[in-house]
């Protein structure tokens, strides 16, 4: 069976029942004739974000998170509004200057982004370095973060 299969069948199950452990999500899923282990279970249940809310008896049980996940560039966009404190280019490299603990985070969600601009981006606790394509590609990206900032 595929993830994205096995992740319904986890869905249809935690919508319809009251389940506490993933050892009871493993169990569950294999009296249905899914083969699975705990580690899959434990990754699936991080990847659909899955939240633990009130059960019925008084303890805990596993539910689907009562939001939707924000895309990648709109967590970006919220991320530079909140960090970002001064943003250079030179030739292809863009530095970002934010806020102590946010340069890892900045780095991975542009790796996720994926703008085609982007060679690389290194980021440490409170700076991102971005290497772009080319030099007209950094003008692109410095005017494309500058308006996601709200610069």
């Amino acid at each position: 069976m595929k993830k994205a299969e096995r992740q319904e069948k986890i869905r249809e199950i935690i919508s319809a029942e009251s389940v506490e452990r993933q050892e009871d999500l493993v169990k569950r899923l294999n009296e249905l004739g899914l083969c699975v282990t705990q580690a899959t279970i434990s990754r699936d249940i991080k990847e659909m974000q899955l939240v633990k809310i009130p059960a019925e008896n008084g303890g805990y049980r596993y539910g689907l998170p009562a939001y939707h996940r924000q895309s990648d560039e709109h967590q970006l966009m919220d991320v530079l509004k909140d960090s970002l404190l001064k943003l250079k280019r030179s030739d292809r490299f863009l530095a970002l200057a934010v806020h102590p603990g946010n340069g890892p985070v900045v780095a991975v969600l542009l790796r996720r982004v994926d703008y085609s601009t982007i060679f690389t981006t290194i980021g440490d606790d409170a700076s991102v370095l971005i290497v772009c394509v080319s030099a007209d590609a950094a003008v692109q990206l410095e005017q494309k973060l500058n308006e996601l900032a709200n610069i």
